[in-house]
């Protein structure tokens, strides 16, 4: 991005910070007694803002690999990366979503034995899984190895190393959104990871080695190891402020229930957002999974403000809900929508005025998938017309419907994906994508609507915005 002339970039800046300011300013209502409402505040502004320079950073550092690397060396290392995603998302058994809901309610209700057992023991469990996937990558690599293409077998092996510290980072990832502690929590995965690897990868190339996906999967190592061992200690440091020494239970029945249907919802949330990429890998080229990466990637910044939102309230709902404050909740449901859609909308007009030469900068051959972003952007609104749904249902008790939604758009999305991607190419996986995205949007409010008695659609807020939700 720093190619980009000084008045483009300075305009993108007064936006983003517009948008921000939009936020907090809509943040300051509702301030309730004993200055919660005005936590979340700053909660939702620190996400935002972490999340915003987690894609800035993410977004410069895929420019930069994707100019250093070739579109071939660059769609292999998505490949792999991708598939790393996956399998880290699936290791973490759904704690972290759990740690969300549950440490909320556990403090609320002064439970701090469980607490402290959850926090140990469900960081012990998730390493346990995400260090036995990664083995079983690696055997299925080299028993069955000889059925991928030469060029993505030792990047995939050096890839696969990143998985238990990716799994580690997400699950405490999730234990400082559940807490409050945005900074600690969201900051080592959003920022510091994607700037280690920027930073391996340039000392890389000042040294002369070679630009090519293993040498990227490599950098990924160093930075996915160092990343949790720093979110580790700067977590450690508040947990051991917020709970006093005592003592520690274990309830794994109540976590199994819990983070079942969470397991679902993380394993079809990620199939939702890699499928694409891993089908078009299969049909098509490297080249071509690169190029699709980058628009995908490009127009998915909408995203980081139904994220930001998201991290920012799902603490407050677990415990308003846990406190029995009908009201308060769905104030805050109908303003999260409100947060949600209108940044998410200008944020869309801004990528897709300034989509060419965003792909421009990878490299001339990556804007090729332009027109992708035109489909894609009717998903990614569809999604923030309801605001950040999946948080609200997983932290209302709603997990198992919101499971079923999520693998029933995951299941849409794939089938979608092989029927379109080798007649259509990569419009066909951006078809696939949006049509998913607005599908599980839909059903979402069905589900609110039914079972909660909740009309989250920000369409239900257009006409009277003080009116209560429900």
């Amino acid at each position: 991005m720093a190619s980009v002339d000084s008045t483009t970039a300075l305009g993108r800046v007064g936006l983003m910070a517009r948008l921000r300011a939009t936020l907090s300013a809509l943040l300051d209502r509702n301030d309730g007694p004993g200055g919660d409402d005005s936590k979340v505040r700053r909660d939702a502004v620190t996400a935002f803002a972490i999340r915003l320079m987690s894609a800035a950073l993410l977004y410069l550092s895929q420019i930069v690999l994707a100019r250093w690397m070739g579109d071939f060396e660059y769609g292999i290392y998505v490949f792999v990366w991708t598939w790393v995603l996956v399998l880290g998302g699936l290791s973490n058994l759904g704690m972290s979503t759990v740690m969300i809901r549950r440490l909320p309610e556990y403090r609320e209700r002064g439970k701090d034995d469980l607490a402290r057992g959850l926090l140990r023991y469900g960081r012990v469990m998730i390493l346990a899984a995400s260090t036995a996937t990664a083995l079983l990558g690696l055997a299925g690599l080299w028993f069955f190895g000889h059925r991928l293409s030469s060029y993505y077998i030792l990047p995939a092996y050096l890839a696969l190393i990143c998985v238990p510290m990716v799994t580690l980072t997400d699950v405490q990832d999730g234990i400082g959104r559940g807490r409050g502690w945005m900074l600690e929590g969201l900051m080592p995965p959003y920022v510091l990871r994607p700037l280690l690897i920027l930073i391996a990868m340039t000392a890389a190339h000042e040294l002369g080695w070679p630009m090519a996906a293993t040498t990227a999967a490599g950098a990924a190592i160093v930075a996915t190891w160092a990343t949790a061992m720093v979110q580790t200690v700067l977590l450690q440091r508040r947990i051991r402020d917020d709970l006093p020494k005592g003592n520690t239970a274990r309830p794994p029945d109540l976590w199994l229930k819990t983070s079942l249907p969470l397991l679902a919802i993380t394993g079809g949330e990620l199939l939702l957002q890699n499928t694409d990429v891993l089908i078009v890998a299969h049909y098509l080229t490297p080249s071509d999974a690169g190029i699709y990466f980058a628009a995908a990637k490009t127009m998915a910044l909408v995203m980081f403000v139904h994220y930001a939102v998201g991290s920012a309230v799902a603490n407050r709902l677990s415990a308003l809900n846990a406190r029995g404050d009908t009201g308060a909740l769905k104030a805050a449901i109908r303003d999260a929508v409100r947060w949600t859609f209108w940044p998410s909308l200008a944020a869309a007009i801004a990528i897709l005025a300034l989509g060419y030469p965003l792909l421009m900068l990878f490299g001339p051959q990556f804007t090729a998938g332009y027109p992708v972003m035109f489909i894609l952007v009717l998903g990614f609104l569809g999604r923030a017309a309801t605001g950040p749904s999946e948080f609200i249902l997983n932290m209302l008790g709603q997990q198992k419907a919101c499971a079923a939604v999520i693998v029933s758009m995951a299941l849409l999305n794939i089938m979608l994906n092989i029927v379109l991607v080798p007649r259509l190419g990569i419009m066909g996986a951006a078809i696939a994508g949006a049509t998913a995205l607005v599908t599980g949007a839909l059903l979402n409010t069905v589900v609110a609507r039914r079972r909660l008695g909740l009309r989250i659609a920000i369409w239900n807020h257009l006409r009277t915005p003080a009116e209560p939700t429900g």
